[in-house]
């Protein structure tokens, strides 16, 4: 068992190895296929779990695979939720510092007057920022503000306000009502798109629960029946059945997923902002 669970924690951490590390100017096909440490435990269990039920090195690959993808299979639904609710805090804080900047107040403290009532989904990033802007200029603390919130609709928000603290900006109250009415059209769509994409995840997970379930049924039940597969021309054969129903489930998930526009206040292009 211990040597089946390093085996599989050893082929990801290989595969993890070949990409690299993710940074600034990784491409974002790339740091989503990052491993996480949680994904590395599952993947792990499902290889133990392999190893026990078929001591096949085929199995125990697949059963690795399948662990890690699990995960990010079970989790999507929450994330793209967070997602989508982000966008909508994004957007109607942008309609409070609209609406309090129209009391002829300045836009640092319209910023410091909406941190006590601004959407939940941010409220703690927006009052990270003024506790920030104690000991740092406005333009910085939008830039980390942009880097805490991770969303392409709050950049667009940051960056017409660091435009704004920086005297770049005109009529800044009739760009902000555009910004909120583009983050809630952009939520919206969001949300359709990942209702008409539920169908193919709830397919992807019958799929693979159903050959899981069958595959355990025949060991537990009917270990005669698989006994071809002990061979070394029977994991050849098994590992192409893998390969193809892997790359099948792994297409299918990749058209279930939103991909999100990429983001373009980071790293240099936040220095460049705030200079």
């Amino acid at each position: 068992m211990l040597l089946g669970g390093g085996a599989g924690v050893g082929i990801v951490l290989a595969a993890r190895s070949l990409r690299g590390t993710a940074g600034p100017t990784t491409p974002s096909w790339m740091r989503r296929a990052a491993v996480s440490g949680p994904q590395l435990f599952a993947g792990g269990v499902g290889a133990v779990v392999a190893l026990v039920l078929t001591r096949w090195p085929v199995a125990v690959v697949a059963g690795g695979l399948l662990g890690i993808e699990a995960l990010t299979l079970l989790g999507a639904r929450e994330r793209r939720n967070q997602d989508a609710a982000r966008s909508e805090a994004v957007a109607s804080w942008t309609e409070l510092l609209r609406d309090t900047m129209g009391a002829a107040v300045g836009l640092e403290q319209a910023i410091r007057s909406t941190a006590v009532i601004a959407p939940l989904g941010i409220r703690p990033q927006v009052r990270s920022m003024v506790a920030r802007l104690e000991h740092e200029r406005l333009a910085p603390s939008l830039a980390a503000l942009a880097q805490d919130l991770a969303d392409t609709t709050a950049d667009l928000v940051v960056t017409a306000l660091i435009l704004a603290a920086n005297g770049e900006a005109q009529d800044l109250g009739e760009l902000l009502g555009s910004l909120a009415e583009a983050a809630r059209d952009s939520a919206t769509l969001r949300l359709r798109v990942e209702a008409s994409r539920a169908r193919i995840r709830t397919s992807v997970r019958i799929i693979a629960s159903v050959t899981v379930g069958m595959v355990i049924l025949l060991v537990v039940l009917n270990r005669e029946y698989l006994r071809p597969f002990d061979s070394i021309g029977g994991q050849a054969v098994l590992g192409i059945v893998v390969g193809c129903w892997i790359t099948a489930l792994w297409w299918l998930m990749r058209m279930s997923r939103f991909t999100s526009p990429e983001r373009f206040l980071t790293g240099s292009g936040e220095q460049r902002s705030t200079a």
